[in-house]
């Protein structure tokens, strides 16, 4: 399969931009990313739950998880990290076995918090079609699921100390 999806993903008609402002930190966004028992609470849409197999958050490293749908159904994801920026980028390729798509996860400071922007872009445009009006929905779950844990995270924080 592919994996070098493209280099300028906003020129694609085939991609996906979901973006929100959260009062979260950089690095508390990132961290998100980079700390596997983090990225399973929030990762996927709403009533979605996952198992990791495989987490080398380092460029070329594998990631690979089982996501366990509201219904009992099990989806098997292997995705590579293409590129880290601690604090500003996470590039993910989602290599198989359903969707073939490169993620740029964007991680900027505004000057009301932390810009979090997910650009999607997909290999073939016949998925994109299929899937382009689900995944919109299931980003911004994502993103609030991601928010939530961002919180929790906060909370904890402040009661230990």
């Amino acid at each position: 399969m592919q994996t070098d999806l493209l280099t300028e993903p906003h020129n694609s008609e085939r991609t996906i931009v979901n973006a929100r402002v959260t009062a979260f930190s950089e690095r508390a966004v990132f961290e998100a990313f980079a700390n596997p028992a983090q990225l399973k609470e929030w990762w996927g849409p709403n009533g979605f739950t996952n198992t990791f197999h495989e987490f080398q958050f380092v460029p070329g490293g594998d990631w690979r998880f089982t996501m366990h749908a509201p219904d009992g159904a099990k989806y098997e994801n292997f995705c590579r990290f293409v590129a880290i920026d601690p604090n500003e980028m996470v590039v993910v390729d989602h290599i198989e076995p359903v969707h073939n798509f490169r993620l740029v996860a964007k991680i900027t400071k505004t000057g009301i918090g932390t810009e979090i922007q997910f650009c999607m872009t997909f290999a073939l445009a016949e998925e994109y079609e299929r899937v382009k009006d689900f995944v919109r929905i299931a980003n911004e779950q994502n993103l609030d699921r991601l928010e939530a844990v961002l919180q929790k995270t906060k909370t904890a924080k402040e009661e230990d100390t």
